[in-house]
């Protein structure tokens, strides 16, 4: 079945937005911008949004993404959450008001980071929601056992 051209237009956005998202992920590595940047988490940040920007690109091919790629873009996005919903939750009940507009992050107030990356890992979740949705609803070709359909 046919995607409607609504969710074409809404996956299209989806996927540059992931898309764009992967790629300001190379700003976390620069010492200029972040305090004591990890090369590290920001490459998996970056390959975490290249994974749902991928995932939406599958779905413009009319193709659906494996079952367990779906499952594993999940669990990506509930680890994500649980590694940064600490800062979410100071950032709302801490001392300190509540602001998702700082500059930098820094190593005594890493709330902020925290907070924004919380808030990516949400809004990835409900795009893979939104995927399996598509899957199920307008059956988008099911990928074989070697990937094809």
């Amino acid at each position: 079945m046919k995607l409607p051209i609504s969710l074409r237009i809404l996956n299209g956005f989806a996927m540059a937005l992931f898309g764009a998202f992967a790629v300001f992920q190379y700003n976390d590595i620069d010492p200029e911008v972040y305090h004591r940047a990890s090369s590290l988490d920001a490459a998996l940040w970056l390959g975490f949004y290249a994974l749902v920007s991928t995932l939406f690109a599958l779905a413009l091919m009319k193709r659906s993404a494996p079952r367990w790629l779906l499952l594993f873009g999940a669990v990506a996005c509930l680890v994500k959450m649980g590694q940064t919903g600490w800062g979410l939750w100071i950032n709302i009940f801490g001392q300190d008001t509540f602001t998702m507009m700082q500059v930098s992050m820094s190593s005594a107030d890493p709330r902020v980071e925290l907070s924004r990356e919380f808030f990516g890992a949400l809004i990835a979740l409900a795009g893979i929601a939104a995927l399996w949705w598509q899957g199920r609803r307008f059956g988008l070709g099911v990928p074989t056992e070697a990937g094809v359909s």
